[in-house]
């Protein structure tokens, strides 16, 4: 292929691929926003762990902050080693444009070296005439006329066209030898990222063998713990079932049949529209609280520290900063307002079907029957002895217990 073609070519091969190209500014974006994600919430853990550490030397509570901690260092580290992937990507492809732009440039300048010998045989005036005269006829003189027009016009055009090569040449070694070196810097950080991983598994550890030391107590702890979270779902079980019930009466009263189902609620249209676009908004539900992490996931787990002993959540344990309020995470009705010991005060809400449930709170700012709608705030998440925040957070169906995070949205 001709070098001048091959070099139009070549232009338009930088200019196709835009689909690929906006791919990777949309993958490049979500690293960026990944990043300060990180920041952030590596930002609000070293703020919790500080904060628990003012009570007391070593806690569940401090081991919980590490380990998010250690999640997030996990997360950036992981950021990172994309982020390179894709340095190394464009450095690929910028090498393989260089190149390209390298063997063009070798190739327009044997061809102008071409077009300059022979246009030294034809340099002076003289010999231009000889070949104009040559012609045989009148049209062939305006032939080999165009033709030195045409000619003299290549050799402008070829020293123009080497002249972008080698403009665009050096522009893609400089971006090059930048993407070699945001390479090197972010191998750099990843050492240094690494580095800090180690260490905060040292304090893990560290944290850990203190509390192991402080075996009897922790039972104690998770023995409280459970009959507090007993207490707690017969609370709301009966607190279920009598609004199912109370929903049951009102319908008949008002003349409309029921199903007959007795673990259900029976909706009215207001209330139906509530709890479809609960259950629309899944996955995209406000947090309960601003900032802060899930310490303790749902279901049945075994406990941080002491080995054999497993527990069970019916919610999730978030843990925050002090002072830190709970807000509602979507609209509803306060369904009441009490108290469980263990667990402080405690608020649920009802939304249509679906009831979330608000537990250790310091204090409560709504009352029951009063309308919240999303973020609303509900009252103070409580902060215990060991300078641990946590909010316990349920989601319930009727009488089905959920697992909320699937319902709030990811951070």
């Amino acid at each position: 292929m001709n070098a001048l073609y091959r070099f139009t070519f070549f232009l338009l091969l930088l200019c196709l691929p835009l689909a690929t190209q906006a791919q990777k500014k949309k993958s490049k974006a979500q690293l960026e926003k990944e990043k300060k994600e990180n920041l952030s919430r590596i930002k609000e853990a070293n703020r919790i762990l500080q904060q628990t550490k003012k009570q007391k030397e070593v806690s569940i509570g401090q081991l919980n902050a590490i380990q998010e901690k250690i999640t997030v260092q996990k997360g950036v580290i992981s950021n990172i080693s994309r982020e390179i992937n894709f340095i190394e990507s464009d450095v690929k492809e910028t090498e393989g444009i260089v190149g390209a732009l390298q063997n063009d440039l070798e190739r327009l300048k044997k061809e102008y070296a071409t077009m300059v010998y022979a246009a030294s045989k034809t340099a002076n005036s003289y010999n231009k005439l000889m070949f104009l005269f040559a012609a045989d006829s009148f049209n062939q003189l305006v032939r080999r006329m165009r033709y030195l027009q045409q000619y003299s016009e290549s050799r402008k055009k070829q020293v123009e066209q080497i002249d972008k090569v080698q403009a665009v040449l050096t522009g893609q070694l400089t971006i090059l030898e930048s993407k070699k070196r945001q390479k090197q810097n972010l191998l750099g950080k990843q050492v240094a990222e690494s580095k800090n991983l180690h260490s905060l598994r040292q304090q893990q550890d560290s944290v850990i063998t203190k509390l192991t030391k402080q075996e009897s107590n922790l039972k104690q702890e998770v023995a409280s713990r459970q009959e507090s979270v007993r207490k707690l779902d017969k609370l709301i079980a009966d607190l279920v079932r009598e609004e199912i019930e109370r929903a049951a009466r009102a319908a008949r009263a008002a003349g409309k049949a029921t199903s007959g189902s007795s673990s259900k609620v029976t909706l009215t249209p207001e209330a139906a529209l509530i709890s479809s676009s609960f259950a629309g908004n899944r996955g995209r539900l406000a947090w309960p609280v601003e900032r802060g992490f899930i310490s303790q996931k749902f279901g049945r787990h075994n406990h941080p520290v002491l080995k054999g002993v497993v527990v069970e959540n019916h919610g999730v344990d978030i843990q925050t900063a002090q002072g830190a309020n709970a807000r509602a995470i979507f609209e509803g009705t306060v369904l009441t307002v009490a108290s469980v010991p263990g667990m402080n005060n405690i608020v649920m809400v009802q939304h249509g079907e679906y009831f979330t449930v608000y537990a250790k709170l310091k204090s409560v700012s709504v009352k029951t029957g009063q309308t919240v709608k999303m973020k609303d705030t509900i009252g103070t998440v409580y902060t215990d002895s060991d300078g641990t925040t946590a909010l316990q957070f349920q989601v319930w169906k009727n009488q089905q217990n959920l697992n909320p995070e699937g319902w709030i949205a990811p951070k």
